[in-house]
């Protein structure tokens, strides 16, 4: 006979009394020097705009449209960007977004306060951008090659 290990996180049910798993991804959060004002340059880039800041800009968030995650901005004190590509202030991580028109995104971020990255791995290929904050982001085509 066996036993059944549950515990009050995986009983859990939403309102409407579907199961809800003990974890899920919410989103992910970028540390930078004045979430308000990094939140809307990904807002507008993305077209999602801001789904809620406070008013001193310690931090804020937007989600894409349809899903239930958010990307989040929190301001940190002292903030040092990364240095793209030197590891002397690593990126940790970065955001990609796909666009339809490669030179249109590139120069609409620029409007928005970003600026290219002077290391270019992918060539032509995709445009490393770094928003106003210094965070690498990487603008890229739609694939016209299946598989």
């Amino acid at each position: 006979m066996s036993e059944s290990h549950t515990s009050p996180a995986d009983e859990a049910a939403d309102a409407k009394g579907a199961a809800v798993p003990a974890v899920s991804w919410a989103g992910m959060m970028l540390d930078c020097p004045d979430a308000g004002e990094l939140a809307t340059f990904y807002g507008e880039l993305t077209g999602w705009g801001v789904g809620g800041a406070d008013d001193g800009g310690a931090w804020a968030f937007l989600s894409p449209p349809g899903v239930d995650i958010m990307i989040g901005f929190q301001r940190v004190a002292d903030y040092q960007p990364p240095r793209w590509p030197s590891q002397d202030a690593p990126q940790q991580f970065h955001l990609d977004f796909r666009v339809a028109d490669l030179a249109a995104s590139i120069a609409r971020a620029r409007q928005l306060g970003a600026t290219p990255a002077g290391h270019q791995p992918g060539g032509e290929r995709w445009q490393v951008m770094l928003d106003p904050a210094g965070h690498p982001f990487c603008l890229c085509p739609v694939s016209s090659a299946a598989g």
